[in-house]
């Protein structure tokens, strides 16, 4: 069963995230060193390559999910960087807080490139008049056409289907993957528990 995240509308960016990514951490947990995982150890669901790239350097077991003052590389700030502000996705954190947490939790375990592929295809699929070009590289258009589908269809329909469409996109890879690489098998049933139909459709509200 899903943890279920949920996120009300009207409140600020700063704080949609953070409840996002305590999301995220509720079901990563800390340290996990899988044989079976293709991204090796990780702790918060960021992988060690992801963690040298971003310059830490220590043993995964204690890489830190909050920064400060001695820890300038964390869970935290590399979330942030790569999985929300670089690709795209900040504003949704206000325009739709809902639809943020689906594509940045989709971005964190799948790859940012994919999460947005799949919400250009989400607004193309559920807005008649969105013509997408599905490169994912969320920017201005994309944006603009998740606002002005909101408008022609309402805010809440459009977010209850567009997370609809996600979930299904997601749940389609995660087979393939299984099927592809059957010793991913083992960790299907965790996809699909924590990562398909894991954000409350109460945020649309």
């Amino acid at each position: 069963m899903a943890r279920k995240t949920l996120i009300r509308r009207g409140g600020t960016a700063a704080s949609a995230l953070a409840l996002i990514l305590g999301g995220v951490y509720a079901v990563e947990g800390g340290y996990v060193n899988h044989k079976e995982d293709r991204g090796g150890p990780t702790h918060s669901g960021v992988t060690q390559v992801v963690a040298r790239q971003n310059g830490y350097l220590g043993d995964m077991r204690n890489f830190p999910r909050n920064c400060n003052a001695t820890a300038t590389v964390c869970a935290d700030k590399i979330y942030t960087e790569m999985y929300v502000s670089r690709p795209g996705f900040y504003p949704l954190l206000t325009l739709d807080p809902g639809v943020a947490a689906e594509v940045i939790d989709t971005g964190i375990n799948m790859g940012p490139a994919i999460a947005s592929r799949y919400l250009q295809t989400a607004i193309n699929a559920n807005c008649a008049p969105a013509r997408l070009t599905v490169d994912g590289k969320v920017g201005r258009a994309t944006i603009a056409a998740y606002s002005a589908c909101q408008r022609s269809i309402g805010a809440v329909t459009f977010c209850t289907r567009v997370l609809g469409s996600l979930d299904a996109q997601q749940e389609q890879r995660y087979r393939r993957i299984v099927q592809n690489q059957p010793s991913q098998a083992v960790f299907l049933r965790g996809w699909i528990a924590h990562r398909i139909g894991n954000v409350d459709r109460a945020s649309c509200q």
